[in-house]
Formats: C-alpha cells, sequence, structure tokens
C-alpha cells in the first residue's frame, strides 16, 4: 500500500514522484528500468520557451511558467542532494540561414507575442551583425535569429539522478524493474502488477511515456501519443565559443557540443540514418564553420513522445477518481511544472482548469485510443 503509485520512471514520472512525495503522499515510484524506451537519457537538455506555444496559449504559459520555477526546482534539488543540474539560462538563439527563414521567424515570433495576451512575450529579432557580436565564428551564411530571455539549458542525466535521489532522500520508495503487466481500477482503489510484486494506491499517476497509449485505458484513460524519433551529434571538447544556447547546437560545461533537432515519423525504430545525421551536421556547419574541424565522438537516436498535435496531454479520470496521466515531449523544460505545480493538483485530488485544454478530450470520442470516460 502507498498514497499514491507514479508508474514511469524517466523524468516526467521522477518529478511527478519528487512532487507527491514533497506534498505529504507517500508515494512509489514503479521504473521499468533501463529496457525501457526512455526518452529521458537522449534528451537534449534545452529549458526552452520560444518555440513553444504557436497557436497555443496555453502552453505558452504552461512553458513559461516551468522555466520561471527551474531555478528553484535546482536549487531545492541541490540542497537535498548535492548534485548540480547545470542549469543556465542566459536566454536562447534561434538562427535563420536565409531571409526567407528570417521572415517566416518573425512572423511567428510576432504572432506568439499577440497570443500571450496581457501575459506579455518578451523577444527580440536581432540582424546578423548583432548576432555576430553574441555568436564568435557565426557563418557567413546566417541572415539572423530571433532571441528570447527565457531560455537556457541543463544537464537532463544530472536532473534525473538528482530528481531520484531526493525522492528517496524524502522517504519515496523507487521500484526497479517493476514495468505494469497489468492493473485493476475503482475510484481511489488502484491495484498493479508488475514482475517486482503487486502495489496499490489511492492515487495513480501514469508517467510511462509510450507506454501510456496501452496502460491509460485501464484507468478510464487516453494517452493517443506516438514515437518520434530524434537524433543527436556530440562532438569532442572545444574551447567555449557558444555563450547562449541555440534551437539546435549547445555547448555543455565540458565543452562538448551537442547538435540535434530532427524530428522523424519512424514508429519505434531506434536505429540511425546517416542521411539525418550528415543534415544536422550540415547545418550546424553552416551556422558555426568551426565546427567542420571537430570530431564527431558520439552519436544517439531517442523517441520522443507526441500527441497528434504535439501539445502535452494531461487527464484525471472521470470514471476512476484518483487515477491520472502525464504525457509530453518536454520532460527537461516542463519539469519545475510536473514537480511544483502539477503535483500539487494531483496532491489535492484535481486538476485546475487552466489545464482543461491538455485534456485528451481535445481529440473527440472518436479519436482513436479515446476511452470512454
Amino acid at each position: 500500500m502507498a498514497d499514491a503509485i507514479v508508474v514511469g520512471g524517466g523524468l516526467v514520472g521522477a518529478a511527478i514522484a519528487y512532487g507527491l512525495q514533497r506534498e505529504g503522499l507517500a508515494t512509489t515510484l514503479l521504473d521499468e528500468g533501463d529496457v525501457a524506451l526512455r526518452a529521458s537519457r537522449g534528451n537534449f537538455g534545452l529549458v526552452w520557451v520560444q518555440s513553444k506555444g504557436l497557436g497555443a496559449p496555453h502552453y505558452q504559459r504552461w512553458t513559461r511558467a516551468s522555466a520561471e520555477g527551474w531555478a528553484g526546482l535546482a536549487g531545492d534539488l541541490a540542497a537535498a542532494t548535492g548534485l548540480d543540474c547545470g542549469l543556465s539560462q542566459p536566454g536562447g538563439l534561434h538562427l535563420c540561414l536565409s531571409d526567407a527563414e528570417m521572415q517566416e521567424r518573425a512572423d511567428r515570433m510576432a504572432r506568439m507575442k499577440a497570443e500571450a495576451g496581457n501575459h506579455g512575450y518578451e523577444y527580440r529579432m536581432l540582424d546578423r551583425r548583432e548576432l555576430a557580436e553574441m555568436l564568435p565564428g557565426l557563418g557567413p551564411e546566417v541572415a539572423g535569429g530571433s532571441f528570447t530571455p527565457y531560455d537556457g539549458h541543463a544537464n537532463p542525466l544530472n536532473l534525473l539522478h538528482a530528481l531520484h535521489k531526493a525522492f528517496t532522500g524524502l522517504g519515496g520508495r523507487y521500484v526497479p524493474h517493476a514495468g505494469v503487466t497489468g492493473g485493476r481500477a475503482a475510484p481511489h482503489d488502484f491495484h498493479v502488477e508488475t514482475p517486482a510484486g503487486a502495489f496499490r494506491a489511492g492515487v495513480i499517476v501514469l508517467a510511462a511515456g509510450l507506454g501510456n497509449a496501452a496502460l491509460a485505458p485501464l484507468f478510464g484513460l487516453s494517452a493517443p501519443v506516438r514515437p518520434q524519433r530524434g537524433q543527436i551529434l556530440v562532438t569532442e571538447r572545444a574551447r567555449e565559443v557558444l555563450p547562449l544556447p541555440t534551437t539546435t547546437i549547445r555547448q555543455t560545461p565540458e565543452g562538448t557540443l551537442m547538435i540535434g533537432d530532427s524530428h522523424e515519423e519512424a514508429g519505434f525504430d531506434l536505429s540511425q540514418k546517416t542521411e539525418v545525421m550528415a543534415a544536422i551536421a550540415d547545418r550546424a556547419v553552416r551556422c558555426f564553420p568551426w565546427i567542420a574541424r571537430l570530431n564527431i565522438v558520439r552519436a544517439w537516436s531517442a523517441l520522443r513522445v507526441m500527441a497528434p498535435d504535439g501539445l502535452p496531454v494531461y487527464d484525471a479520470s472521470e470514471r476512476f477518481p484518483g487515477a491520472f496521466t502525464a504525457n509530453c515531449h518536454s520532460g527537461v523544460t516542463l519539469a519545475a511544472a510536473h514537480a511544483r505545480l502539477l503535483a500539487p493538483m494531483i496532491a489535492r485530488g484535481a486538476l485546475d482548469a487552466a489545464l482543461e485544454p491538455f485534456s485528451a478530450r481535445r481529440f473527440g470520442p472518436g479519436f482513436p485510443g479515446r476511452a470512454a470516460a
């Protein structure tokens, strides 16, 4: 028995479990382990606002709130565990390689600001001269770019480690090798079976990433999520030349460059494609020609958790009160929101009205995978 069960030990599940334990709920975190299709281990590490929420101002506000809460989360985790999540929030840049890209970006940012309304949205469009003053070694093809002060980056592996350590330090129970194989639901009474044993609680949160698609209907919920592959390249260490992260390139504190941002509809295929890696490298070199001199030392692919419209899905079960689901592809960016905003809602037993636009109900009752309430 526990007060709450969280299914999924990646960044989303660990952040929620940590938040629930902080709220005083004795929480069990069930983790499938390293065999899971864990997006957390492939995360690029951006804490990113400026590209999130076009046409969906509720998502823009949710992302902004999380970015603003990140320093507090990092401070709490450092105090509890001694681990540094590597947070740096100097603002972020999106680079444009043509006048057409520049115009498209300017239109996008203006629309983001208009949709923000009274909440405000601070950004600047920078010409090539301004960017060159900020970014040494900028390539001649870069026409300009956009800047927002909200953005930054962190170390996703340190974040995952810190969340787990802080959770267990507060008395939370972590159970590895515990992928859910079955479950029974009644209002405020949930049973799950796993290879590590059976567990029961009055609250259950499904945060199992792509596994939520199959699990959600057992608890009167829906998680219409699909995999989207992304590939990342990592270079050898270079002297520090990137004081700000960009949408596709960031420099770690150790000096390596992470380069990525592919979006591939490849199902559950985790293989890497040389043509995609070449396209990633080509754009990076066009942005910063000096990158061509660096060796690639690591490369990997990972699967994002994507809803049909690309936005998170948060729901509370109407049929089985006490059951919740959390699905998103921005586990780093939204970590603070999950730990400090979503978890307290779950502990109170209901999601705030502000999260209603994130419900799977937005896809309609006939949408594939949509469970009846």
